[in-house]
């Protein structure tokens, strides 16, 4: 068993779902399902077992799963899944069928059948079942409950099942089309869990027939509620469109976007991918982002639809792609986007719970920095990153990485009380005064490395406060991001060089979740100053300029200054109505503003 399988079997849920066995090339060779996807998974590398079982396990270098919101839909989604990828290690159907259907059929009479092909016939389908014997099981209980016709004696001709109650379709029965309709209804209920209405029913059927002293009717009547509660679990109704869609969820932590997409073809679930990487933006913006992306790649055909969580901007979504765009509020497809961001957070949360259990690779990340910086072990490491928008709201923020965890304790926030506009270096050169003066004054416990977000002005600056000012002799890194905002490279020594750590090393793997951590810190902290600094702009209380202009003259003009001294010709240049930009002109010049 290698290392990776043995963390991840450490990381399984107690949710049903379906796991997925790879080999060595990536391959799928096996898909399960489980009611208990710890325990199942696991017992596959413990104990003995038969050859057959021995020989899948021996091929077995990876494994994913998908987690379900119940053992039914763990079914519905392995027998997709197989028939998709045909694993070598699964038993597939002897006679190279479909799987079987529950069908009723689409007509004047209509009866309840067994079929293993879906049409667009106007009929109504419910299933897959796993064999055909379960199939008639539940066949054999809705005949029972429900009296569609079952014979094929004409419509003025009773039969056998009319006297027991059990068909309908006889002329003397005067039934009508809604009268089957509403049938209909009641089997879709029945089939979705939603069967309390029928339950009752058939108790008070069950109580009237003892107290007439019917006792073989009541025990019937007995029966029949027990083959409900042995089927009382949650179906699906087969889309009948069969359009293929495309299921988006997404979930957020740590600075961290994990984005999950479920492919639903042929109204089956078939498939999903999944990709995690740091934000930057707001998580639905960087969302947006991905999507755009995404149906770039000539991997990723353009489905008829496309579901999104309610809380993504559906006209942005229709605005990158083709299809039709659903944001789905209640029912089936609502749990499907549900069941997409669940299977989100799961895997973005074992990616975490990964790195954590990793502690040897993760000392052994620090030891290594240590040897190619030429310096003590850094067992605690300090980083500092600022955040502003054009100068509004300027703060910084530090974190604290203790043995290569997050210290949560020891980070620290600063509001930026010195300088003016944006103005990175001064703004550093204030925090790192202010931080280690306190460390000295208090005697505070030192960091062993300093890493700075940025390049060679921002380590610079470090250098100037800590050597010259505070002389203090700890070590200072800088890592610098490419231009796709990316960790680069890490900036270290007098002159600072780059060192070459190694992409794929888990060093570098560290320097980055530092550094990302800084960051998401230091934009949560700027985003919750600048709401609450929001309320008081300077810019509020003039009439005609709402959100969005307030919007469009910051983009223009860069700061509240430039707005002040801007002329009025400038003001409609930008996009202000001439009324609205008289408006701004006389708002500074009744507070005296105007230079």
């Amino acid at each position: 068993m290698n290392q990776l399988i043995k963390h991840k079997l450490e990381l399984l849920p107690d949710s049903p779902g379906c796991y997925i066995h790879k080999d060595k090339t990536g391959k799928i060779i096996y898909v399960g399902k489980a009611k208990n996807l710890k325990n199942r998974v696991r017992s596959y590398f413990r104990g003995s077992h038969d050859t057959k079982t021995e020989m899948l396990v021996s091929e077995i270098a990876d494994f994913e799963y998908i987690v379900t919101g119940s053992n039914t839909e763990a079914l519905l989604l392995e027998i997709n899944l197989i028939q998709e990828n045909m694993p070598k290690y699964n038993i597939r159907l002897k006679d190279d069928k479909s799987y079987p259907f529950i069908k009723i059929t689409n007509e004047r009479y209509p009866r309840i059948v067994i079929t293993r092909q879906v049409k667009k016939d106007g009929g109504h389908y419910f299933g897959p079942y796993p064999d055909a014997g379960a199939a008639n099981d539940v066949k054999r209980l809705l005949d029972r409950i429900f009296p569609f016709k079952k014979c094929k004696e004409p419509a003025n001709k009773v039969c056998f099942y009319y006297h027991l109650g059990q068909c309908t379709a006889h002329t003397i029965c005067h039934t009508d089309k809604a009268y089957y309709d509403q049938m209909i209804d009641q089997v879709k209920q029945f089939l979705t869990g939603k069967d309390d209405q029928i339950v009752d029913q058939i108790k008070d059927k069950m109580q009237a027939a003892a107290e007439a002293l019917e006792f073989e009717r009541a025990a019937e009547y007995r029966n029949l509620l027990e083959a409900i509660a042995t089927l009382r679990t949650k179906q699906r109704v087969m889309n009948q469109d069969m359009i293929d869609r495309d299921v988006f969820g997404y979930y957020t932590e740590k600075g961290w976007l994990c984005v999950q997409v479920f492919f639903v073809r042929q109204g089956k679930l078939i498939q999903r991918d999944v990709n995690m990487f740091p934000y930057y933006n707001e998580p639905e913006e960087d969302f947006l982002t991905y999507i755009g992306q995404f149906y770039q790649s000539p991997a990723h055909l353009m489905p008829k639809e496309i579901f999104i969580p309610q809380s993504i901007d559906q006209e942005a979504v229709e605005a990158l792609v083709s299809a039709k765009v659903v944001s789905p509020k209640r029912g089936e497809k609502k749990q499907l986007v549900n069941l997409a961001t669940k299977n989100a957070r799961v895997s973005l949360q074992q990616k975490f719970e990964l790195l954590e259990k990793d502690l040897v690779k993760t000392q052994g990340a620090i030891e290594n920095i240590g040897k190619r910086l030429a310096i003590p072990t850094p067992v605690r490491i300090e980083a500092f990153d600022n955040s502003n928008i054009m100068g509004t709201s300027p703060v910084a923020a530090m974190v604290v990485f203790v043995n290569g965890k997050p210290s949560k304790k020891d980070y620290r926030k600063f509001k930026i009380k010195t300088v003016q506009g944006p103005d990175d270096y001064a703004s550093m050169r204030e925090v790192l005064t202010r931080r280690y003066s306190r460390v000295i004054k208090d005697g505070l416990e030192r960091p062993d490395l300093i890493i700075i977000d940025g390049g060679q002005g921002q380590v610079n600056i470090a250098k100037s406060v800590l050597y010259d000012d505070l002389h203090l002799d700890i070590p200072i890194a800088g890592l610098q991001k490419n231009d796709k905002h990316q960790t680069h490279e890490l900036l270290f020594g007098d002159p600072l060089v780059p060192i070459d750590l190694g992409r794929q090393s888990e060093e570098f793997f560290l320097l980055q979740r530092i550094q990302d951590e800084v960051h998401r810190f230091a934009i949560t902290f700027h985003r919750q100053l600048r709401s609450k600094n929001s309320f008081s702009s300077q810019l509020d209380g003039i009439a005609g300029l709402g959100p969005k202009r307030k919007q469009t003259l910051m983009k223009t003009f860069k700061n509240l200054q430039n707005i002040k001294q801007a002329e009025l010709a400038d003001l409609t240049a930008a996009g202000l109505p001439e009324k609205v930009a008289e408006n701004v002109r006389q708002h500074f010049l009744e507070k005296g503003e105007e230079t």
